[in-house]
């Protein structure tokens, strides 16, 4: 069955119309704002799209990520990667150490959330920094032995599956690094920042944006390029995202993917391509009001990404914990992340998330009380999911597919 909401919010994406008054009370100009084919705009023949520090910022988490399963890398040069410094040989790809971009500088950094709230940006970045230096001095260290109640180390899938690397309490870091990220990062910086009317209307945005007053020694408003890099945390790894394939990187890519391979949340990746294509017309037509219908559109159903996937894991995992722990645990370590990220999504229409930081920071520490994974019951499982799933408009059955 498909949810309702889906077939709603795809409908309010459909062409809409500016009315424009005119000198005469009886000459009114219709102009309509027609969601574009692709996300593709112009200016004097020239693209007016950009979001390349988006891209750069997904092919560094990337690397980060991979970094997690390479016992060579020190603590420290998984932080220098991280934090990445203008010139730094920190990655393998050199267009990535001449750049002066870096993911922890953009973690918990929206201004809607937390340019007011430095102390809990500080405290959500030192929680990434947490995962990498854990890493390397918990589980690194004991690689090739095996893990079980309160000991780290290595868990294999049954069958000779895949030999997953766990902390003392079941949970692999590399998931809670990069779902957590696919939160504190790229929802974070599309739903509470750049699509934030306090950002795209910034200082004289709008009358800049009405007159096409461009960047100095660029071909788009600043409104434009705001929106754009919205756009780019989400589809900045596809090789064409005029036709955009999804599944191009570890973050947000992925797991749109996934959600949509679900019959009950089918048509929700064009909702939210189609929302994004129409916001930027009506920037370009000047239709402020507009732009902020599909933002919301855009709020709600990017939320939805973390949401569905953190009760699909924990269903996963309850599944499987006496069979193959191995795979419980890894499915767990995903649904651990995917529940940190639930405090950057966004209610459309307020300033508030689904869930705030201490409700996901209690989830967490349930998930986690005495060995962890290796303790967790099926009913506690089964509570958080419904909790969630009873925050949106989806069921545990729905996500549990």
């Amino acid at each position: 069955m498909r949810i309702t909401k889906i077939s709603i919010l795809s409908i309010a994406a459909i062409t809409a119309t500016l009315f424009t008054s005119c000198d005469s009370d009886d000459d009114v100009a219709t102009i309509a704002v027609e969601t574009p084919a692709t996300y593709s705009f112009q200016r004097n023949s020239a693209t007016t799209v950009s979001y390349s520090g988006q891209s750069t910022r997904i092919a560094m988490a990337e690397e980060i990520k991979s970094g997690f399963k390479n016992t060579a890398l020190t603590e420290t040069q998984l932080d220098n990667m991280f934090a990445h410094i203008e010139g730094a040989s920190d990655f393998t790809d050199a267009d990535l150490n001449a750049s002066d971009k870096s993911v922890r500088s953009k973690v918990a950094a929206s201004a809607d959330f937390f340019s007011a709230n430095t102390t809990v940006a500080a405290a959500i970045k030192a929680d990434f920094d947490g995962f990498i230096s854990s890493q390397v001095n918990d589980v690194f260290p004991v690689w090739n032995s095996n893990a079980s109640a309160g000991v780290a180390g290595q868990i294999q899938q049954a069958g000779g599956g895949t030999v997953r690397y766990v902390n003392a309490k079941g949970l692999e870091y590399d998931q809670a690094f990069a779902k957590g990220l696919l939160g504190a990062l790229m929802t974070d910086q599309i739903l509470n920042n750049y699509l934030s009317p306090a950002v795209l209307d910034a200082g004289d945005n709008r009358v800049d944006n009405d007159n096409a007053v461009l960047e100095s020694g660029k071909n788009y408003t600043t409104m434009e390029h705001k929106w754009d890099e919205a756009f780019g945390y989400l589809y900045g790894a596809e090789a064409d995202a005029t036709a955009p394939v999804l599944d191009q990187d570890s973050f947000l890519s992925e797991y749109l993917d996934r959600v949509e391979g679900d019959s009950d949340f089918t048509g929700i990746a064009a909702t939210i391509y189609d929302a994004f294509k129409l916001g930027r017309a009506a920037i370009v037509e000047g239709d402020y009001d507009l732009r902020d219908e599909q933002a919301n559109i855009i709020k709600e159903n990017i939320s939805m990404i973390p949401a569905v996937r953190a009760v699909f894991y924990l269903q996963s995992g309850k599944g499987n914990l006496t069979a193959d722990p191995a795979r419980a645990f890894h499915a767990l370590s995903e649904a651990y992340g995917f529940i940190y990220s639930l405090q950057f999504t966004r209610q459309p229409g307020t300033t508030q998330p689904y869930f705030t930081k201490t409700e996901v920071d209690a989830y967490l520490a349930e998930l986690m009380t005495g060995n962890g994974f290796w303790d967790v019951d099926t009913a506690t499982l089964d509570r958080i999911s419904d909790e969630i799933s009873a925050r949106f408009t989806f069921t545990t059955a729905q996500a549990a597919d």
